[in-house]
């Protein structure tokens, strides 16, 4: 356990900051497995960019990493092109 008045708000603001990478990660994830799995074509079309934003928005900040996040959408691009 901390012994530090600083140690422990590090450790309340690292649990903070965790569960929100947690969820925007889990987002992000959910939101690629929605547009693979889509198959109209218009559908697929407007889900792009937001998809791709909140990708971007994850390597930006480093909870994903910025060479995942290409191969991500590169990927779900070829996926609508071919729809």
């Amino acid at each position: 356990m901390a012994n530090h008045k600083s140690s422990e708000k590090r450790i309340r603001q690292t649990a903070v900051k965790r569960a929100h990478n947690r969820l925007m990660h889990k987002t992000a994830r959910n939101a690629v497995k929605a547009l693979r799995t889509s198959t109209e074509k218009s559908a697929a079309e407007a889900l792009l960019p937001k998809v791709a934003a909140m990708l971007d928005k994850l390597g930006k900040h480093n909870i994903m990493h910025k060479n995942k996040v290409s191969n991500l959408k590169s990927s779900i691009q070829l996926h609508v092109n071919s729809l």
